[in-house]
């Protein structure tokens, strides 16, 4: 079985856990908490970030992109049609980056800062108190996040193209993590609405929707389909 070092509040984590999910694989989850820097852990990956995914052999691929690169290649291109990453080279570059506007803008913009100053710093130790002023930027940032992903789902079937693929899962991990937390306000973008809806009532969406976070309580209408 397959082995993921993982946080439930890290984005590029949840995105490695929904291809997975689609891939139909076991994985075992280790919840790992990279600022405690466990020797042991180190020694998988002396960069001390997650993912980490133990592949066969115990092999460590490490961060999000060589992961799923990984999955893609031994285990997406047998899934033909539900394979989710397209065959031509210009809707495999449109993949790749809004993979990479989610991961590395949406994460460096929005996420990293509300996670951080929300959740993490009361198990960090010694971060002192919640900056309200980064909370206030990255709260701005959302929703010119959310209007970009209103106007892709409102003008594609799925955020790259005509069918689902790692930059719909991608979006849905950062997404989701904000949606737990109750920092989005569905009601102004109905087509992101709708798109986030059917990825929510995906499988390998269930097992996100049911997680808990010690400390944090999701909003109420977090693991509703219909919200």
């Amino acid at each position: 079985m397959l082995t993921l070092f993982h946080h439930p509040l890290f984005a590029s984590c949840r995105f490695v856990r929904i291809v997975l999910g689609e891939y139909g694989e076991d994985v075992s989850l280790i919840e790992e908490r990279p600022w405690a820097r466990r020797k042991e852990f180190l020694a998988l990956n002396p960069a001390g970030t997650i993912p980490v995914l133990l592949a066969e052999g115990d092999h460590p691929v490490i961060g999000a992109v060589p992961i799923v690169e990984y999955l893609d290649e031994t285990r997406g291109v047998f899934h033909r049609e539900r394979r989710l990453m397209a065959e031509d080279p210009f809707a495999r570059a449109e993949i790749r980056r809004l993979m990479e506007w989610f991961l590395v803008k949406t994460e460096n913009e929005v996420t990293k800062h509300l996670v951080r100053e929300r959740a993490l710093k009361p198990l960090m130790g010694g971060e002192g108190a919640p900056d309200a002023g980064a909370i206030r930027a990255a709260r701005a940032n959302v929703r010119q996040h959310l209007k970009y992903v209103n106007w892709l789902a409102a003008t594609r079937d799925w955020l790259a193209g005509p069918r689902i693929s790692y930059a719909d899962l991608a979006a849905a991990a950062a997404f989701s993590i904000l949606d737990y937390m109750g920092e989005i306000e569905w009601s102004e973008f109905e087509a992101a609405r709708d798109w986030y809806s059917r990825i929510k009532s995906r499988p390998s969406f269930r097992p996100l929707l049911a997680e808990r976070v010690r400390g944090l309580a999701p909003a109420s209408h977090y693991a509703d389909i219909d919200f």
